[in-house]
C-alpha cells in the first residue's frame, strides 16, 4: 500500500482488463503543477499501464470550484494524453444518487455526473497535501465531482451548502455513495499550507500510496500526523453497514 516512488509500478487489477470504461479523477482545480495538482507524469504512468492490459475507454473528469470551464486547466497542466477523453463535470448529465447508508451523516442523496455511474473502474488520484492541518487525500478529492450549481447555495462560487453541513460528514457520505475502486496518493513530494491560499512548503517524501481509498487515506493520515474526522465517520458507517 505504501511504495517507494522510485520502485512503484502500477499493475492494473484483473477488473481493469475486463472494463469497458475506466474513469480517473485527478486533483486539477488550479493551473498549478504538482504537488498542488495531480502530476501529469504519474497520471501518464497509470494510463499507459491500463492500456497495456485493456482496450477500455479512459476518461479524465474534473470540475472547477468556481463552476468555470476546466479545459484551460487541463491545458495548463499538460493533460494531453493520447486516446483519453477529457471531460468537465459542468458539461455532464447529473443523476441523483441515493446514499446507501441506513443513517446518512449529512447528505441522503448526491447529484453526480452520470459518466461516473457508467464507468466500470474508478480511480482517484491526489497529491500528498496537508491544508490547514487537515489531509487532502483520495476521498476528499471526490468533492469536485459534485456540480457547483447544485451546491453553491447563496455563495457566489464553490460548494457552500456542503460546508454548512459539515465537510467531514459530507466526505464520509460521499465515500459510500461513490465507491471508488482505487485511491492513489502521489507522495513523491509533500505540500503543506497553513490555509487554502495555495502557498506553502514543499518537501521531498519519496512515496506512493495506492489501494482502497479508505485504507490509503488512513495510511496517509498516519504518515502525515494529521487528523481527518471523515475517516472515523467512515469506520462508523462501515460498522453500521456490516451490522
Amino acid at each position: 500500500m505504501i511504495f517507494e516512488a522510485s520502485k512503484f509500478v502500477f499493475t492494473p487489477p484483473p477488473l481493469v482488463s475486463r472494463a469497458r470504461r475506466v474513469l480517473i479523477k485527478p486533483n486539477a482545480a488550479y493551473p498549478l503543477p504538482y504537488p498542488i495538482s495531480t502530476s501529469r507524469e504519474t497520471m501518464n504512468r497509470i494510463i499507459e499501464s491500463i492500456k497495456l492490459v485493456s482496450d477500455a475507454d479512459i476518461i479524465i473528469l474534473e470540475g472547477m470550484p468556481s463552476g468555470e470551464s476546466v479545459y484551460p486547466i487541463y491545458r495548463a497542466l499538460g493533460y494531453d494524453f493520447p486516446r483519453v477523453l477529457m471531460l468537465d463535470v459542468r458539461d455532464c448529465i447529473w443523476v441523483e444518487v441515493e446514499n446507501p447508508l441506513p443513517h446518512p451523516f449529512a447528505v441522503a442523496t448526491f447529484w453526480v455526473p452520470n459518466v461516473v455511474l457508467s464507468s466500470d473502474y474508478l480511480i482517484s488520484m491526489a497529491p500528498f497535501s496537508v491544508i490547514g492541518g487537515s489531509g487532502s487525500f483520495s476521498i476528499k478529492n471526490l468533492l469536485s465531482l459534485l456540480p457547483v450549481s447544485k451546491y453553491k447555495g447563496e455563495a457566489s462560487g464553490g460548494r457552500g451548502v456542503l460546508y454548512e453541513l459539515g465537510m467531514d460528514k459530507v466526505i464520509a457520505d460521499l465515500y459510500f455513495t461513490l465507491p471508488f475502486d482505487l485511491g492513489i496518493i502521489d507522495a513523491r513530494q509533500k505540500f503543506t499550507s497553513a490555509d487554502n491560499s495555495l502557498r506553502g512548503r514543499t518537501e521531498e517524501y519519496g512515496k506512493i500510496f495506492a489501494g482502497e481509498p479508505y485504507e490509503v487515506d488512513r495510511e496517509a493520515v498516519q504518515a502525515s500526523r494529521v487528523e481527518a474526522g471523515y475517516l472515523d465517520l467512515i469506520e462508523m458507517g462501515k460498522a453500521e453497514m456490516e451490522g
